[in-house]
């Protein structure tokens, strides 16, 4: 079971001990390759949503949205992906998968839904939604600053797509299978702790903050600190298997980026179209993020067919997006089943927008 869990991280490692042997000069600069920025912005989100979780909040949501949904299955994902491509706009996408995923399996234990198309389609609705802001995700901010585009052109700009790519998000939830009546399970009561959900809370606007404005490093000390006296427990729960995974992302994709533009590898495009299917195209190799840094530094394409293919391409394979990754950690659901949505769906999506931007 363990080694199942762990798949991605045995790929990771197997792709670490092959990248060395290509460049043996990778074994001394690889704790210079990790992003500990995001990886301390990563733990302590996760820290967050388990303080979250622990207590109780999660569990007295859930019932409201249960009942506005008012048994409906496609009522509740259409009340779902629209709350969540909302939040993820200001809020970021990985940390909208902190907060939603942990929401979404409480919910499963005292409704009948379907856990692995909600959290599929929950991750493709964080990622579309988080593609409209330039704070929205990690590549988006890239964008935002390399390009120097103002706040106001790039939400102009991105509107239309994202407009687009919720409709279809909306329209694959109204075609698609589901249980009229889903059925309602009691629940027993849950103390609310109010000083671990007000704390929590508080951290998680606070740590938001701190890594939108550049100082993401403060935001572990302080979540630590604060957690330490709060509940304990959470410590105990921290999952090193998962932080382990994040650094060798980064140090595995900042070194595939590097020698693929050291080989000179990718070619410069000047058509909006062929930036579109490249950078999705790319995202489905090593991720949106280090896809995004590999293409700027390929030839600075147009910003906007760039950040359409980069935010795209996390809709897809399931390494796409970080936010993916997070989302099926969480919940525990397979590859396959979260593919069997988000290819489908980033096919439709990719189609949709070539001719969109072709026009």
């Amino acid at each position: 079971m363990y080694a199942k869990r762990e798949w991605f991280l045995a790929l990771l490692l197997l792709l670490y001990v092959l990248l060395s042997i290509v460049d043996i000069s990778l074994l001394g600069r690889t704790l210079k390759l990790i992003d500990y920025e995001s990886l301390s912005a990563i733990v302590s989100l996760l820290m967050v949503s388990r303080g979250l979780e622990l207590s109780g909040v999660f569990t007295r949501i859930a019932p409201y949205i249960i009942r506005l949904s008012d048994g409906d299955e496609k009522r509740f994902l259409f009340i779902m992906i629209v709350i969540v491509s909302f939040s993820s706009s200001l809020i970021m996408n990985d940390t909208a998968m902190f907060v939603f995923i942990p929401l979404i399996m409480t919910m499963s234990k005292i409704a009948e839904i379907d856990v692995k198309k909600a959290v599929s389609l929950t991750a493709i609705a964080a990622n579309v939604g988080s593609a409209l802001t330039p704070i929205g995700n990690p590549q988006n901010i890239i964008i935002w600053r390399f390009y120097r585009v103002s706040v106001h052109e790039f939400i102009l700009a991105m509107f239309p797509y994202v407009f687009l790519w919720v409709f279809v998000l909306l329209l694959f939830v109204f075609i698609g299978g589901g249980k009229e009546q889903f059925q309602v399970f009691t629940m027993p009561d849950v103390k609310l702790n109010k000083t671990l959900m007000f704390s929590s809370a508080t951290l998680l606007f606070v740590d938001v903050v701190l890594i939108q404005l550049g100082h993401a490093l403060w935001a572990l000390p302080l979540t630590l600190a604060i957690l330490t006296v709060v509940e304990r427990r959470i410590l105990l729960s921290i999952d090193i298997a998962l932080i382990i995974t994040f650094a060798f992302i980064f140090i595995d994709f900042k070194e595939l980026s590097m020698l693929m533009h050291a080989f000179n590898i990718l070619p410069t495009l000047k058509s909006s179209i062929g930036v579109v299917l490249l950078s999705a195209g790319l995202s489905q190799l090593i991720s949106n993020v280090p896809a995004t840094v590999v293409l700027i530094s390929a030839g600075k394409p147009e910003w906007l067919p760039l950040a359409l293919g980069v935010n795209l391409g996390g809709t897809g394979i399931v390494i796409g997006s970080l936010a993916n990754l997070i989302a099926l950690r969480i919940s525990g659901i397979g590859i396959r089943d979260f593919h069997k949505y988000s290819i489908p769906y980033f096919l439709i999506a990719l189609g949709s927008s070539i001719l969109v931007v072709s026009v």
